[in-house]
């Protein structure tokens, strides 16, 4: 079953009832639907896993086996009755049962406490701070009748996460969710430029709603499946492509499932959207911790307890936030780089030393040598890479926190392609110029490819979210993944004719020169033809980075005359 217009229209009374009802904060909404969307489900789930085992004549311990103490006296059957059968807890008992004050005092009394003290036994470690937050009875009961009406037991995985993509999209417009969001068409993309495989670990240090890891899992299925397995799909306004996974082996599935897909986030509330996002999607075993890696490291023997890969992991894919400051004694020897504080910096620093050195999984060279035709070492698109989104000062910035970082990416690590995104990529909430930069671990750098898109598929205006024909990601996609073709056409060029492509390429020769600035505007191709015809929002972004650059000089001058003074 697809996510249809009339899922989408419950969805929305779902919000307009929560606003309308002295709810104003769509990430806590968010957060209380996810819970209330689990508590549906795993209903459904408990009653599958008793089949199981019933068929194959293993042990399974229902959740609602037993008795459950009951929290307040006012939700016993009777007066003096201190337990109830935890099979009240399930929610087609309580849901279709209750309403007004009394559905409120059941659910925030027992059913919140009950999957909060089997959360950790179970794997729902994102249920132990769980706490009802609306406690409006005529509220909660609509709340409740609708999630009834949207029968999620009868939809598909992929119809579920649209649902719930649907929901984080409504906090994104109210500019609720900016920090965390990154948009889908360009989390598609970052993917589909690593393109992680089968057998591979993928992380995400800064997973906010799970975005990156949803991505990754449905580029996996659709590599691995057959032309009867795939289907065109429409999300956001964009079509594009989906498989079922139909040519993976139970093996694989069960990797994919358990042991491929990690993350970690500082806000709690973040931790059990991106929990629910990968439950709805059939991933309920992908645990993702509530951590800051800027501030806490693991050693092999805590990693070891958390199930963690004990080395580092194949593909790292993320956003994290930027223009961020951190307390400087806070801050863990691992990621440091120089003085610096800005998060931005570190998190690069932390991603780099987190990648696995770059030995190909065997069940990754197993699925090369059955998919790929005679891959050449150049085109080799494996070993442990990155995929990371980062504001265009770390790209140029003077300071020597930013010069070493990048050195460190072209000196001890290969920097494979920066892709330019429009200005406007992150609004309504955040008008940042970004980039992205693609580096696989390890080795030296010898080129990069500047990959310039002036349009991603969507009006850059004030939103951002309403669809336009003019994209380039597509064709950059295309031109990256062909980058050994287009190296042999870059050195074939005229150097005197106009360059009218969006991609180009530089030397790390002349990329040091210019103080490792990896900036794509500072090595675009220029000719009296080509200048006369340039969008004038990319002159504005590239003096943007003029003043940015020069902005930086300043502060660094001025710091150093603070120590001096001192």
């Amino acid at each position: 079953m697809p996510f249809t217009p009339d899922m989408r229209r419950k969805v929305d009374q779902i919000r307009d009832y929560l606003y309308g009802g002295g709810y104003p904060d769509p990430l806590s909404n968010a957060e209380q639907l996810s819970f209330l969307f689990f508590f549906y489900m795993i209903e459904g789930i408990d009653a599958a896993n008793v089949r199981q085992a019933k068929a194959t004549k293993r042990d399974y311990t229902s959740l609602f086996a037993g008795s459950w103490t009951i929290r307040n006296p006012l939700n016993a059957p009777a007066k003096g009755i201190e337990t109830m059968p935890r099979e009240r807890m399930r929610w087609s008992s309580w849901a279709n049962a209750l309403s007004g004050e009394p559905l409120v005092s059941f659910v925030r009394d027992e059913v919140f406490p009950f999957f909060a003290a089997i959360g950790d036994e179970f794997g729902m470690s994102f249920m132990a701070q769980a706490r009802l937050a609306i406690d409006e009875p005529t509220v909660l009961t609509q709340i409740v009748t609708l999630v009834n009406e949207l029968r999620l037991e009868q939809a598909d995985p992929d119809t579920k996460g649209d649902l719930f993509e649907h929901v984080l999209r409504q906090i994104k417009q109210a500019g609720e969710l900016g920090q965390f969001r990154t948009p889908r068409h360009i989390i598609r993309a970052i993917v589909d430029l690593v393109d992680p495989k089968i057998g591979e670990t993928v992380y995400d240090p800064a997973a906010g709603t799970a975005g990156f890891l949803v991505a990754a899992y449905e580029h996996i299925r659709l590599a691995n499946s057959s032309a009867h397995g795939r289907e065109t799909t429409e999300l956001e306004g964009k079509t594009f492509e989906r498989g079922i996974g139909d040519k993976l082996s139970a093996a694989q599935w069960r990797k994919l499932q358990t042991e491929t897909f990690y993350g970690n986030d500082v806000d709690p509330k973040m931790v059990s959207l991106a929990s629910m996002n990968l439950a709805l999607r059939g991933l309920p075993d992908v645990r993702i911790l509530k951590r800051n890696v800027l501030t806490t490291s693991f050693d092999r023997q805590a990693k070891a307890e958390k199930n963690l890969p004990l080395d580092g992991y194949n593909v790292i894919l993320a956003n994290p936030p930027f223009s961020g400051r951190l307390d400087r004694d806070r801050i863990v020897d691992d990621v440091k780089i120089g003085i610096s504080t800005a998060t931005e910096l570190l998190f690069v620093k932390y991603m780099v030393d987190s990648l696995t050195p770059s030995v190909i999984p065997r069940a990754v060279a197993e699925s090369m040598s059955q998919t790929d035709s005679a891959p050449s070492a150049q085109n080799d698109r494996r070993g442990s890479r990155c995929g990371v989104i980062v504001p265009e000062g770390v790209l140029f910035g003077s300071t020597t926190a930013h010069k070493e970082l990048r050195r460190i990416l072209m000196q001890n690590n290969r920097v494979e392609a920066v892709l330019s995104l429009p200005g406007g990529v992150f609004q309504p909430y955040s008008g940042v110029k970004t980039s992205v930069l693609i580096f696989k671990q390890g080795g030296r750098t010898e080129r990069v490819m500047f990959l310039h898109a002036a349009n991603d598929g969507f009006k850059l205006d004030a939103n951002h979210d309403q669809p336009i024909a003019a994209d380039d990601l597509p064709d950059l996609i295309a031109a990256f993944q062909h980058r050994d073709q287009k190296w042999h056409d870059w050195q074939a060029r005229d150097p005197a004719a106009p360059w009218t492509q969006n991609w180009w390429f530089a030397d790390a020769d002349t990329i040091e020169r210019e103080n490792w600035n990896l900036s794509a505007s500072r090595y675009r191709p220029e000719s009296r033809q080509a200048v006369q015809h340039r969008d004038p929002r990319e002159l504005l972004e590239e003096l943007e980075e003029d003043v940015a650059t020069l902005l930086g000089d300043i502060q660094t001058l001025a710091a150093e005359l603070r120590r001096e003074g001192a």
